[in-house]
C-alpha cells in the first residue's frame, strides 16, 4: 500500500493535483508485526473471500475491466520490498537492541519512507505508546481478531487500561454471523482473545474470562485489588450496524474510472481490489446481478474509522447502547465466537446483593458481567461511501 501511495503522490504532483495524505505526512506511522496464531483454536483464514494476499488475489493473475490479465503493475512481493525490514538481527551478533532498532527503522528508502518499521512485536509497541502518552488520549482500533490486544492486556493490564477506548469491528448480536450462523469472522477467529478483552470492561473481569480449559498461554488478570477501579471502554461495531453501510459498484466506477484513464496508480490498485471483491460477492450471495451496478460490499472496517474521526465532532448523529453485557462464547461446537446476551425478563440483582437465586453464570449480578458499548446509529448508511471515496481520492 505505501509503495502505491508513493507512486500516487508523484502522479498527483506531475498532474498538478493536490498531494493529499496530510495525516500521513503529519505523523509517520509505526508498523509492527502482530500475532501469527490465535490464542486458542485453529488459525482461520478468509482467503476464499479476500484472496491469498488479502487484496482480492490481485497480486497473482487478474482480469478486470481496467487491467489486462497478468501481474499487477503496482505490486512488488514482500520479499522484494519490505519483509526484511521487520527481521530481528541474527542471534549472537554484537548488535545491541539500540543498534538493531536503528538498523530497522531509519534508512531512507522508497519502500518505507512513509512509515517506520518496528522489529518489536505489535503488542509491545501498543504498550509503549500507551505508557508514553497521558491516560485517556489514545484510541485503539481493532479491525481484525483481538489476539494482539489480548496479548498486550495480559502483558501489562494496568498500562493497557490507560487507553481512552477500544473500537472493535466484530461480532453479531441480533443478526446472523458471516462465518457460521452465529459467528462473525473477527470474533470467531480468536474467540478466547475477544472474551479476554471484553472481560476488562467488567467490574469483576474474572466473571467473564474464558474457562480454564481453553488452551491459552496467557496469565489471568490480577485480582481487582491490584487491577484497580479503572476499566476498559470497548465500543463495538458488529455486523448489525456495519453491514448496511455499503459501497456500490457504480459509485466506485464513477469515481475511479476517470482517474484510471489518467493512470492514477492508487485508483488502478483500488479498482483491481474492488473488482475482485464485487465478483466474489456475486458468486457467494443471493440478490446480486453478475456485473450489475448495484452490486455492493459492506464497509465493516471503515465504519470504525469514521467513528474515530467524527464520533465527538458529530456526537449527536451517533448512538451507542451503553453498558451492555455481551459475552463471547469460546468453547461451543457450533457457537464459538457467538455474542451471547441475556434476553430473559429476569429482574437484575440490586446493588449490594451478593447473588440472585438461580442465577447460573452470574447474568443477573449487579457487579459481574461485561459492560460493552454497542453502536446502533450512525450519520447515515449511504453517507459513508461518498465520505470514504472523497477522503481517499479527493472531491
Amino acid at each position: 500500500m505505501f509503495r502505491v501511495i508513493e507512486k500516487e503522490r508523484q502522479w498527483r504532483t506531475d498532474h498538478g493535483r493536490l498531494d493529499g495524505f496530510d495525516a500521513l505526512k503529519h505523523a509517520k506511522p509505526i508498523i509492527a508485526v502482530g500475532a501469527d496464531e490465535p490464542l486458542g483454536g485453529e488459525r482461520m483464514k478468509a482467503a476464499y473471500y479476500h484472496g491469498a494476499d488479502g487484496l482480492g488475489g490481485i497480486h497473482s493473475s487478474l482480469e478486470t475491466s481496467v487491467l489486462k490479465a497478468g501481474q499487477h503493475p503496482h505490486h512488488s512481493s514482500p520479499s522484494e520490498t519490505w519483509k526484511h525490514l521487520f527481521d530481528l538481527p541474527p542471534p549472537g551478533t554484537l548488535l545491541t537492541s539500540t543498534a538493531a532498532s536503528a538498523t530497522h527503522t531509519d534508512p531512507p528508502s522508497a519502500t518505507h519512507n512513509l512509515f517506520t518499521p518496528s522489529s518489536s512485536p505489535s503488542h509491545l509497541e501498543i504498550l509503549h505508546i500507551l505508557d508514553a502518552e497521558p491516560p485517556d488520549t489514545i484510541t485503539l482500533i481493532a479491525i481484525g481478531p483481538l489476539t494482539t490486544f489480548a496479548t498486550a492486556a495480559a502483558h501489562a493490564p494496568q498500562t493497557f487500561l490507560r487507553a481512552k477506548e477500544l473500537l472493535v469491528m466484530g461480532g453479531a448480536v441480533e443478526v446472523p454471523g458471516n462465518m457460521t450462523p452465529v459467528g462473525e469472522f473477527n470474533t470467531i477467529a480468536d474467540a478466547a482473545a475477544a472474551a479476554r478483552v471484553f472481560a476488562l470492561t467488567s467490574p469483576e473481569p474474572e466473571s467473564t474470562m474464558p474457562p480454564f480449559g481453553e488452551k491459552v498461554n496467557l496469565p489471568a488478570y490480577p485480582n481487582t485489588s491490584v487491577l484497580g477501579d479503572r476499566r476498559l471502554k470497548v465500543a463495538m461495531f458488529p455486523l448489525d450496524i456495519t453491514t448496511g453501510h455499503t459501497l456500490r459498484r457504480d459509485e466506485v466506477y464513477a469515481k475511479l474510472k476517470p482517474l484510471c484513464d489518467s493512470a492514477s496508480p492508487l485508483a488502478e490498485w483500488v479498482l483491481a481490489i474492488l473488482d475482485a471483491t464485487f465478483k466474489k460477492v456475486e458468486s457467494l450471495h443471493e440478490g446480486h446481478e453478475v456485473g450489475g451496478n448495484a452490486t455492493y460490499v459492506s464497509m465493516h472496517d471503515p465504519l470504525c474509522i469514521w467513528y474515530a474521526v467524527t464520533g465527538e465532532t458529530q456526537a449527536d448523529e451517533w448512538r451507542m447502547i451503553e453498558g451492555e453485557d455481551i459475552r463471547i462464547e469460546t468453547v461451543g461446537q457450533w457457537t464459538r465466537g457467538m455474542c451471547v446476551v441475556d434476553r430473559r425478563d429476569r429482574k437484575k440483582g440490586r446493588e449490594g446483593e451478593e447473588e440472585v437465586e438461580g442465577d447460573m453464570g452470574d447474568w443477573l449480578s449487579w457487579k459481574k458481567g461485561n459492560r460493552v458499548y454497542r453502536c446502533v446509529r450512525t450519520p447515515g448508511e449511504r453517507a459513508l461511501a461518498g465520505v470514504l471515496l472523497d477522503c481517499v481520492f479527493g472531491r
